[in-house]
């Protein structure tokens, strides 16, 4: 069977095979067809994304019908904590390369010993920002240009979100080290019971029912903890009494200073990958800001729309890394490189039809999450622009991805800092402020910087040098 399609009807039928993805019962990914193990992998990273994006969109539809000052309470805020997000991320990386190589190894013990040492450095980190976000909630929202009102009627949301950051911290950490491993459904799910607790206790606590109080805005704050809080107490279950690779033992809670030495290094590059993100995304809403509510209110709408896409895409990117570091483990470079270049040609696919519908359909879309015409406007604006650019975006995020699987996380890192700090901020400035462009050109720097990043990924992928880190 060629590695050109899906190997599933000669040996394993669809619905087995489905159900094996799901389950997780198969976590030998180093051999056989590679379209299987990308489909094995990639399905519950899919569904597990698909949820958490699906929780994006109903989020900002409940907080939409607080009005205009919560949607910008929850922007401004949700643009600081990415911060949080990043270290997250950046952390998650180091977790995964290092998860990975010892799965490849079949190094099943020292899974435990990576795994707790991630925890003890995540929870660190989580209490230093939630200090911050408890004592400073005010001072974070006007920083970002949030009006007196905004202030007094959101600071709240800002105090829970960052003072509860641990669950952030901790459910994306958690979950990377499942996917290292193999586990991938394990993440699945715990992502799933997260957010359909969010789902559930959002119009419950934003709108108040029966003998609980209507909230508003800081009540999406309080579901958005709670649901993720449920969703790391499973995931600590089953590291502690689970059945799967990865397994915490008393023997693991000794402090072990040159794991943890070692997924910092790692993790640093992934972290400042994230960091110079997320700073970009910060002073992009900084300008966004300038333009006022109505343009807020779209921009906003419109990206968490286009988060829904993109998470799930993130899926099939977390596979590629997967693959990556457990082929690099089992001695199998090409197998790795084959791997990715297989994955990131599904995920254009899938971004291909993900454009389509966005540019065509994007303001019936947007009506469905906000009533107010000119926000509409803005928010059409910015996925028509944006969504040009997707057919290169599936090609930069799987491979920046892969190379962090690899253990070469200093590469995307410098991307980014040249594509994002160097490109898109002045760009964006440029066009919407000097040139007089307005949003639109704050939209269109984000599609050229992408785009270029992507280009630049695809090069350094061919030259093959991440195949040789040692991790």
């Amino acid at each position: 069977m060629s590695n050109s399609t899906i190997d599933i009807n000669t040996r394993t039928p669809f619905l087995k095979l489905l159900k094996q993805a799901i389950t997780g019962e198969v976590k030998e990914f180093t051999t056989g067809s590679i379209d299987r193990a990308i489909f094995l992998l990639a399905v519950p990273m899919i569904l597990e994304m698909a949820l958490e994006s699906l929780f994006a969109v109903v989020d900002i539809f409940f907080v939409n019908r607080v009005g205009k000052e919560a949607v910008t309470t929850v922007a401004l805020t949700e643009s600081i904590i990415t911060i949080v997000y990043s270290i997250a991320i950046g952390l998650s990386m180091g977790a995964t390369a290092m998860v990975a190589r010892r799965a490849g190894e079949k190094n099943f013990k020292a899974i435990g010993e990576i795994a707790t040492q991630a925890i003890y450095i995540g929870t660190a980190l989580a209490i230093i920002f939630g200090a911050l976000g408890f004592f400073f909630p005010r001072q974070i929202l006007s920083a970002m240009g949030g009006s007196p009102a905004v202030v007094e009627s959101g600071f709240r949301f800002t105090q829970i979100m960052f003072t509860g950051n641990i669950v952030i911290m901790l459910i994306f950490l958690n979950n990377a080290i499942f996917r290292g491993a193999g586990d991938a459904s394990i993440a699945m799910r715990a992502l799933w019971i997260a957010n359909i607790m969010n789902i559930i206790l959002d119009p419950l606590f934003i709108f108040g029912w029966g003998p609980i109080p209507a909230m508003g805005v800081k009540g999406a704050a309080i579901a958005t903890t709670t649901g993720r809080g449920i969703g790391v107490i499973y995931q600590l279950y089953h590291f502690w009494k689970g059945k799967g690779i990865v397994k915490i033992v008393r023997a693991n809670f000794k402090a072990k200073w040159e794991i943890m030495k070692q997924m910092l290094n790692l993790s640093i590059g992934g972290t400042g990958q994230y960091l110079i993100g997320s700073a970009s995304w910060i002073f992009l809403m900084r300008i966004i800001a300038g333009f006022g509510e109505d343009v807020v209110a779209g921009y906003i709408t419109a990206i968490r729309v286009i988060v829904f896409t993109i998470l799930p895409a993130w899926g099939f990117a977390n596979a590629a890394a997967t693959l990556v570091g457990q082929n690099l483990g089992a001695g199998k470079p090409e197998r790795a490189e084959k791997s990715v270049w297989r994955t990131a040609f599904l995920t254009m696919i899938f971004f291909a039809l993900v454009a389509f519908v966005f540019f065509f359909f994007g303001e019936p879309i947007l009506s469905f999450f906000n009533h107010d015409p000119a926000s509409i406007a803005q928010g059409k604006q910015c996925l028509q622009i944006i969504s040009v650019g997707y057919l290169l975006f599936a090609y930069g995020m799987v491979i920046s991805q892969s190379l962090n699987g690899a253990g070469d996380t200093k590469t995307p890192t410098i991307l980014n800092f040249f594509c994002f700090w160097l490109m898109q901020i002045p760009l964006a400035w440029v066009l919407a402020v000097a040139f007089k462009m307005g949003p639109k050109g704050v939209y269109i720097a984000i599609g050229i910087s992408e785009s270029l990043l992507a280009i630049a990924s695809i090069f350094i992928f061919r030259r093959g040098k991440w195949k040789q880190i040692k991790v």
